[in-house]
């Protein structure tokens, strides 16, 4: 389904968020909006709060950690919720493919549980496959799979599980230069084809100027600052006083 199928209820939208641990500023009140389909990018150094702000989107924050602020998904507010019916999927560093589980059956877990018919889970299984191009893989073992294939598997159990938004916590970061750059496209572009509005966190300038969408760099007291990714090297990211990103001047 094209980003464009989908409806504007589906937007996820970040109000005054702000993260504090103990008497530490990890991130300012930040407010962020993401169209279904897009790409927005969180940057910054390790440390700053970034993996965290992902964390109390979807419901797993650190009890050390004070989380203040939103998260809407479309006219939803989700904080009330527990991380099972946030319908909020995440892709890590680590695909997280349990070993003792097929490829087919990793998938399988996926599924949402309301999918009771046997026929119907192994059609979802086996388009799966074929559209991650892994056609005859249901029965490996993940520990056979190549890098690329074992995060090809990992996203499409996530997409598997119907989520109204997707967060990426950095998942290219240990693949080599050249299987980063495909594995990113076939990220984005399954992003955009299922019209998630789609948050990426990373500390790599190619991540966000291939997800094209708004960038948002948290500076070292928890600030955050706003850029375009094509113009990053042209001109020096903007601050903004109270956390809101907009266009970098040019």
């Amino acid at each position: 389904m094209s980003a464009a199928a989908k409806g504007a209820s589906d937007r996820l939208e970040l109000r005054q968020v702000s993260l504090f641990l103990g008497c530490r500023t990890l991130l300012a009140p930040l407010d962020l909006s993401v169209a279904p389909g897009e790409v927005a990018t969180v940057m910054g150094p390790s440390g700053c709060g970034k993996s965290s702000l992902l964390a109390f989107i979807c419901g797993t924050l650190d009890p050390a950690i004070q989380g203040k602020g939103e998260v809407r998904l479309g006219d939803s507010l989700v904080n009330p919720l527990p991380p099972e019916r946030r319908r909020i999927g995440i892709l890590f560093q680590d695909d997280l493919l349990f070993p003792h589980l097929s490829v087919a059956e990793n998938l399988a877990f996926g599924l949402p549980p309301s999918l009771r018919d046997r026929a119907a889970r192994q059609r979802r299984i086996d388009e799966a496959l074929i559209d991650g191009d892994l056609q005859g893989f249901g029965q490996r073992d993940p520990a056979t799979l190549s890098g690329g294939q074992r995060a090809r598997v990992a996203l499409l159990r996530t997409l598997l599980a119907q989520p109204r938004a997707l967060l990426l916590d950095e998942p290219f970061a240990k693949l080599d230069v050249a299987l980063r750059a495909r594995f990113r496209a076939f990220v984005f572009d399954h992003a955009r084809d299922h019209g998630l509005p789609t948050l990426l966190v990373t500390h790599d300038p190619a991540d966000a100027a291939d997800a094209g969408g708004p960038v948002v760099e948290i500076g070292p007291t928890g600030e955050a600052l706003a850029a375009e990714p094509e113009k990053e090297a042209e001109s020096a990211p903007q601050q903004v006083p109270d956390g809101r990103p907009v266009p970098a001047a040019s």
